[in-house]
């Protein structure tokens, strides 16, 4: 075979020729090697100085969060303080929110949801049941008062954060719980409750709920009742906060044509990202801001993420049956059903699914946020009334998470005090301005 021309003119070259050459391949491979280096020095600083932005962020993220008042809307845990006889300040043992993990995660104000199981507890005995969840959550300042502050003004809630307390709130969740009753309603009022959700998953006597809005069985109102109208106007002039989580679209467009002050959403989402009824479109979204409230964005993976939700769904067939053999394993007994219990089983059914992406629930508020602006969003938890919150939230320690990934995304200092708290702060003291001629509270309450 002839050799290559390239192959010839090599031959052909002088031994200082070939020396020459051999030099300057030893220089070029020693520059590309020196700027091989360099590239490499530049990525390992380029990755260096990413890792030290991304520590900053983080850090700067923490420090926004820990100069916040954090409030939180909805909590279950008095259930706890009554079946369990569990304390705020014990160990977590299973659950999402404790006084320590409120410390860790800055949780500064939590509204303890006082809820009556309707499934468990007749229609006239919910008043029993909500006054022992009412004492089981006044219980728990009374043990700790160095650690804890009932609140019931958004200036008490202030106060205490400068004190360095813990302030604990109430808000019902059902209004079957007043029995159909203004009088209990007040009642409520002068034990400390500030905000009550007019309805829960049931359909009441006098508003409808979205939690069976599809029923036929269930008798409906076409939203509000004129008794409905009268709870709102009443809410109104005792300075309690309207909350329309659990509702149904037309009560919650009754609400805001009867309502006078700012209502919230104590505990909802987003329904444009996931289909829940439980969730607020976006239409209810700009009303809520129209009307200077706000919406709290809940936690539970089935309003969060579509894919959950669906899954969650299929698997309620075979959920019910195991909830409808544990109600009568202690219907045998004479009892009611425990909420633990209950929500052992949705517990042993979300593990089957996982978890929900962090991501997903970070998206509710971006696009609330989007829809409404900054001043009408906030956190509406749902701990300890969910079988398990979404990736990367396992307890109130980590709320920091909600400031760092919103401010990844843009977002200042000043979006994230108004969303943690100040926005809550706003809302509560509109209602309060609103108020007429409060209800006689006996002589030292101070409410």
């Amino acid at each position: 075979m002839s050799p290559h021309p390239r192959d010839q003119i090599k031959q052909k070259q002088s031994p200082a020729t070939h020396r020459q050459t051999l030099a300057h391949r030893a220089a070029r491979g020693a520059c590309l090697a020196l700027l091989l280096g360099a590239q490499n020095l530049s990525h390992a600083q380029a990755t260096h100085k990413d890792k030290m932005n991304s520590a900053h962020s983080a850090a700067e993220a923490l420090a926004v969060h820990n100069s916040a008042i954090v409030i939180d809307t909805h909590a279950d845990t008095p259930q706890r303080f009554v079946d369990e006889h569990w304390n705020f300040t014990d160990p977590l043992d299973g659950g999402m929110l404790n006084y320590e993990t409120a410390k860790k995660g800055n949780l500064g104000a939590q509204f303890f949801s006082i809820w009556v199981d309707p499934g468990q507890y007749p229609a006239d005995a919910s008043a029993r049941r909500t006054l022992a969840l009412i004492d089981g959550t006044l219980e728990q300042v009374r043990r700790a008062p160095d650690k804890f502050a009932l609140c019931v003004t958004a200036d008490q809630i202030v106060a205490a954060h400068k004190q360095g307390k813990f302030a604990v709130l109430m808000g019902i969740e059902g209004g079957h719980s007043i029995e159909d009753s203004l009088g209990l309603l007040r009642d409520y009022y002068r034990l400390g409750v500030r905000y009550m959700t007019l309805t829960w998953s049931n359909t009441n006597h006098w508003a409808d709920s979205s939690g069976d809005i599809d029923d036929t069985t269930v008798p409906h109102h076409n939203g509000l009742t004129p008794f409905g109208n009268d709870v709102v106007r009443e809410m109104n002039r005792l300075g309690m906060i309207v909350d329309i989580s659990h509702v149904s679209d037309k009560t919650f467009w009754d609400v805001i044509e009867t309502t006078r002050a700012p209502i919230i959403a104590s505990h909802s989402s987003a329904r444009a990202l996931t289909g829940a009824p439980r969730n607020l479109t976006d239409e209810m979204i700009r009303a809520i801001a129209k009307n200077n409230g706000v919406v709290m964005v809940n936690f539970f993976p089935a309003f969060i993420d579509e894919q959950w939700r669906q899954a969650w769904n299929t698997q309620r067939p075979e959920r019910q049956k195991a909830q409808d053999a544990l109600e009568a394993e202690y219907k045998a007994k004479g009892l009611p059903v425990p909420y633990a219990a209950s929500d052992k089983i949705d517990r042993e059914f979300a593990a089957k699914i996982g978890r929900a992406p962090f991501n997903s629930l970070i998206d509710h508020f971006d696009h609330i946020i989007k829809i409404a602006g900054i001043d009408h969003v906030g956190i509406g938890t749902d701990f300890d009334g969910i079988p398990v919150p979404p990736e990367g939230i396992d307890s109130a320690a980590d709320l920091p998470r909600i400031t760092q990934a919103l401010m990844a995304r843009g977002y200042t200092a000043d979006d994230m005090h108004k969303l943690l708290g100040e926005n809550l702060l706003r809302v509560f003291r509109d209602v309060q301005a609103a108020q007429q001629k409060p209800p006689v509270i006996a002589p030292g309450q101070g409410q």
